[in-house]
């Protein structure tokens, strides 16, 4: 009786992701994409005035919020990586890996629909992680703003467009996300976690910056004879963001894995 209710949960689920309308979703995003301006700003006045705030008054612990929302974002990043991963891996085994990095159809299948519409819309909530390092007063980078801002920009800004290489891009993200917010639940829960796992996520972070330069190139190179359909703007904006990511995360896996910290005058 137990299995069989999971199995009509499943089902309901399926159903929930099938009878989505994608058509509708990337309408209003076409209409609507610019929005991710205001977003973007609201969320570096709230963080810069954040900090200004917090400057004077003792830090926020937050342990149980933060373990709960890193949880949950983990819970959300694992589903899309699997439902996204699905469709992913079906394409590139029945039609090859051109016809995966040219597909549109990511945006419009009966599972991916959802989980590509879900990803976009995800990357504001995703903007609550820096409003945690904010009240706990901990450093904030500008690789993590940086990447916070110029990911939702330019998620809104390609899914109303729909065009080739969306699915890769997607995919790496939801499983990149996976490992690093199940990292981070075990981190915010005071559990040691063994160094290597976490340059394991950064390689992880690079790794999907370099493969996210290489899939614009072959969008570009195939789009040539007809066979990816994609705009010069979409891959100039999409490449720049994938080389100044890979740049930085680079810079940040030497800083944090291999430099020696520098002594003080007082040392």
């Amino acid at each position: 009786m137990e299995e069989h209710n999971v199995s009509v949960i499943l089902l309901q689920e399926y159903d929930f992701e099938k009878r989505f309308d994608g058509q509708e979703a990337i309408q209003w995003m076409q209409e609507n994409w610019s929005k991710s301006f205001f977003f973007s700003l609201f969320y570096v006045a709230l963080i810069f005035g954040g900090q200004r705030v917090m400057k004077e008054r003792r830090r926020f612990e937050l342990r149980r919020p933060l373990v709960l929302w890193s949880f949950t974002l983990a819970i959300f990043s694992i589903i899309g990586a699997i439902r996204t991963g699905w469709y992913m891996g079906n394409l590139l085994l029945s039609s090859g890996f051109k016809q995966s990095i040219c597909d549109r159809g990511f945006y419009n299948g009966p599972v991916s629909k959802f989980w590509a519409y879900a990803f976009v819309l995800s990357k504001v909530p995703e903007l609550g992680d820096t409003l945690f390092i904010v009240l706990r007063k901990q450093k904030l980078i500008f690789l993590h703003w940086y990447h916070h801002i110029t990911v939702l920009l330019y998620t809104w800004y390609t899914y109303k467009d729909t065009v080739a290489g969306g699915g890769w891009f997607m995919t790496m993200n939801y499983t990149v996300h996976a490992f690093m917010y199940s990292y981070y639940t075990l981190r915010a829960a005071g559990i040691q976690v063994p160094r290597p796992c976490a340059m394991f996520i950064t390689i992880t972070q690079i790794s999907q910056m370099m493969m996210g330069i290489v899939v614009n190139i072959l969008v570009y190179k195939w789009m040539q004879s007809g066979t990816c359909l994609s705009t010069l703007e979409n891959i100039f904006w999409s490449t720049l963001m994938y080389i100044s990511y890979l740049i930085l995360f680079c810079s940040f896996f030497y800083n944090s894995y291999f430099k020696t910290p520098t002594k003080s005058k007082g040392d």
